[in-house]
């Protein structure tokens, strides 16, 4: 059995490799794959703050997409309002935005648990939804916030114009500083507080946690993150759409964490990765029915690999 120090040498080799591909990928990528791979990034960092309540808390959120869906409006009503227009501004937006939700959002939901919890975020994220859908004067309503335009473009990175290539390494950057952050997060006393939750919450009651406080800032620390990805989002695609409110969102999220492998972190994004992969190949040759062998494949692997690719792998490795 190789030594532990073995072990985290070989994590951050790992680390390193896959950071130094993600890097090169741009300058190597045609176009379409080029943002393609960005793309995964971004929903990799929704996959990834999602694991926070799912993997880490047992608590099954579907108000995620609420959480990114108004980091996304925030910054787009930044980049839309602000003159000139400022990324920094936008990120800022957005994270209040997503702050400020997740807080409302955790105050009534924290305190029930399992089915009841799931519920009613739930009907917090169709909440929201119907208010974006419906507010037509400031969100746009069906139609959604765009800033194509020259003039609102998205502004650079300090002096440096945005270039699909610099925008991917912004989002690498961005994805890789929060991997860090809540890795470092989950193994600190909060996250044992936050496992202890999910393993037996009335013992962890019982031995003087405040277990609602721990769930609220659980919530609370998703939702940011979930925000953040929603203004990586905008920024990308220029736009905001009501779309990414409903909770249909929520639940693709909760499948990236079962196909890659949740209470990993790096399993959510392997798992969005995939999925996205899988629905975009099977898209290409059948347009209106890829969704059949996408849920065929997901079925199968939530029967036969049910700790996910990353538990897969790693019991492979083992072998």
């Amino acid at each position: 059995m190789p030594a532990a120090g073995t072990d985290n040498r070989g994590y951050w080799i790992g680390f390193a490799v896959v950071l130094a591909l993600l890097f090169v990928a741009p300058l190597v990528l045609p176009e379409f794959w080029r943002r393609f791979t960005t793309e995964i990034l971004i929903w990799g960092l929704l996959a990834l703050s999602s694991d926070i309540l799912i993997g880490y808390t047992g608590m099954v959120s579907f108000g995620h997409s609420a959480f990114f869906g108004l980091g996304m409006y925030g910054a787009a009503a930044a980049l839309l309002t602000v003159r000139p227009p400022n990324l920094w501004l936008a990120l800022a937006y957005g994270l209040v935005a997503a702050a400020v939700v997740a807080a409302f959002v955790a105050y009534f939901s924290t305190r029930l648990r399992d089915i009841y919890f799931a519920i009613t975020t739930l009907v917090f994220s169709q909440i929201f939804y119907v208010i974006i859908f419906t507010w037509t004067e400031v969100t746009g309503g069906e139609n959604g916030l765009t800033f194509r335009q020259p003039a609102l473009g998205v502004p650079g990175l300090f002096a440096i114009p945005f270039t699909p290539v610099t925008l991917h390494w912004f989002v690498v950057a961005i994805v890789t500083i929060s991997y860090l952050l809540l890795r470092r997060i989950t193994q600190s006393p909060f996250g044992m507080v936050l496992q202890s939750i999910r393993e037996n919450e009335p013992r962890t009651r019982a031995i003087g946690y405040a277990v609602e406080r721990y769930k609220i800032v659980a919530v609370m620390l998703s939702g940011v993150f979930a925000g953040l990805a929603g203004v990586l989002y905008a920024v990308q695609n220029k736009f905001a759409a009501p779309d990414f409110v409903f909770f249909l969102i929520s639940g693709e999220v909760v499948i990236f964490n079962v196909l890659g492998g949740m209470g990993t972190l790096v399993g959510p994004i392997a798992g969005a990765a995939f999925f996205l992969i899988l629905r975009e190949t099977f898209s290409r040759f059948w347009t209106e029915f890829y969704l059949i062998p996408v849920g065929v494949i997901f079925t199968l692997m939530v029967i036969f690999v049910p700790q996910g690719l990353l538990g897969f792998a790693r019991r492979a490795l083992n072998r």
